[in-house]
């Protein structure tokens, strides 16, 4: 049996764009939301570090140390003894970490946020453009092949008309 040559024509451009879909564009939301949830996680961290400086504000450490638990990894807890709390050290990025004294942390964890928070809106926009870009080349496949949305997707029927 031989193909008509539209109809191998239409089949090579169907495996492009279904190539396209798949290696380019499913791949490119993934590493996006990756990166989002990345970026969300960091947040939490700087938050979390926020609450616990605010709270180390409040209380009145006797001699000004401070003893706690520090987790090592997989739950293996030790004991620690932090002489000096008025100041703390901050992760800063590219594996710098900052003095700050509690004021100064506060003010940069909030920039940081700020900032985070920016990056991440650009990042759902990006992600929304390519399930745009999805959703689009998902149609000019169906046009493609011929096929027609689900019954969910059609035009509704004028029935008083």
């Amino acid at each position: 049996m031989e193909l008509d040559p539209d109809t191998a024509e239409v089949g090579q451009k169907v495996t492009e764009y279904e190539k396209f879909l798949n290696d380019r564009l499913k791949v490119d939301l993934q590493k996006t939301l990756d990166s989002r949830d990345e970026i969300y996680a960091k947040m939490s961290e700087y938050l979390q570090l926020k609450t616990n400086i605010e709270r180390m504000q409040e209380v009145d450490f006797p001699k000004g140390e401070l003893r706690t638990k520090v987790d090592l990894g997989c739950n293996f807890y030790v004991q620690a003894k932090v002489p000096d709390v008025s100041k703390i050290f901050v992760a800063v990025g590219f594996g710098f970490y900052v003095e700050f004294t509690h004021g100064e942390a506060l003010k940069f964890i909030d920039k940081k946020i700020e900032h985070l928070t920016e990056h991440a809106e650009r990042l759902t926009k990006d992600s929304g453009r390519i399930k745009a870009h999805i959703r689009l080349v998902i149609e000019g496949l169906k046009e493609l092949q011929g096929l027609q949305d689900g019954p969910e997707e059609q035009a509704f029927r004028d029935i008083w008309g």
